[in-house]
């Protein structure tokens, strides 16, 4: 069942893509700025009840629900996975909008395609090159694949007898990480360490994807020397192993506001173009395919047996 709650979810969400602004990360986000208003004292006491707070009544809501409808009927435990992973899903935006920059950049509209940049990862794209925006948006797309679908459904095949809990705790883990880790003091540090134990194994197994789909000589080579150089650990791990993979080179410096900002570099061979933008979404779409193929022959090794 758990095959084909992800694969019909897959389904819904290639061919009905959920579109921002999404209301129900919308309501999320407003109910975890009350509870940062109400709990940051600075403290890292205080971050880990609010995380709490925001994580645990929703995880056993979630459960509850599940529970229920199987009760009822497994069909009905069915849908409530599938809702739900629907819900969490939700790459094919971000693919979309990549694509969308690799065709500005082809049509060699730079001033659109920064702007699109800046809409999607935020910060100023103003003075980016032709080539930095390159970078940053396949950057960005290796990225999005993880928190928005591969550790979306590795959580949810690791707790698929709690129902779609997982899927649930990795996705309101990294939004709460997102929103947190930047605050004042050290309210958000309990946020940012409970995403980084969460995320350890999914970054790793979405880095292995990238390196089966791709080249898997120079994947590996690029998560094991360059990773721990990315301001984030699990990102930089995806992102070198998704650099090495496609046999381009990510990372090096941008120019943000008149100044250089560093960044390591990643991956290897040459730097990548327009089309490379491309490449990367069908990096992604291929690897994803490879997992479902394998988790195709389980159940048909489970049937069989």
């Amino acid at each position: 069942m758990a095959f084909f709650s992800i694969l019909t979810s897959l389904a819904l969400e290639h061919w009905r893509p959920l579109r921002q602004p999404l209301p129900h990360y919308r309501q999320y986000g407003r109910f975890t700025h009350w509870l940062e208003r109400r709990f940051n004292a600075g403290e890292f006491s205080h971050g880990a009840i609010a995380w709490g707070l925001a994580v645990l009544p929703l995880l056993a809501a979630v459960a509850l629900v599940y529970w229920v409808l199987s009760g009822i009927a497994p069909f009905l435990g069915w849908v409530w996975n599938v809702a739900v992973l629907y819900a969490t899903l939700g790459f094919k935006y971000y693919s979309d909008d990549a694509e969308r920059i690799a065709r500005l950049l082809r049509d060699g509209d730079l001033d659109a395609a920064r702007r699109h940049l800046a809409d999607w990862r935020g910060g100023d794209t103003s003075q980016f090159s032709a080539e930095a925006l390159t970078r940053v948006a396949i950057e960005q797309t290796l990225a999005a694949s993880h928190r928005q679908m591969f550790g979306v459904l590795i959580w949810f095949a690791v707790l698929v007898p709690l129902g779609p809990v997982g899927a649930v705790l990795f996705r309101a883990a990294s939004i709460l990480d997102r929103r947190w880790a930047d605050t004042g003091g050290r309210f958000g540090a309990f946020a940012r360490r409970a995403f980084h134990a969460i995320n350890w194994l999914p970054a790793r197994l979405t880095a292995l994807t990238y390196a089966i789909a791709g080249n898997f000589e120079d994947a590996t080579f690029a998560w094991r020397t360059q990773a721990d150089t990315w301001p984030e650990p699990e990102e930089g791990v995806i992102v070198a192993a998704g650099a090495g993979a496609m046999g381009i080179k990510l990372g090096q410096p941008v120019t943000v506001g008149g100044e250089t900002a560093w960044r390591p570099d990643l991956g290897t061979g040459q730097p990548p173009d327009a089309d490379c933008i491309d490449s990367a979404v069908s990096m992604i779409w291929r690897g994803l395919v490879i997992w479902l193929v394998a988790g195709l022959l389980v159940v048909v090794a489970g049937w069989v047996a």
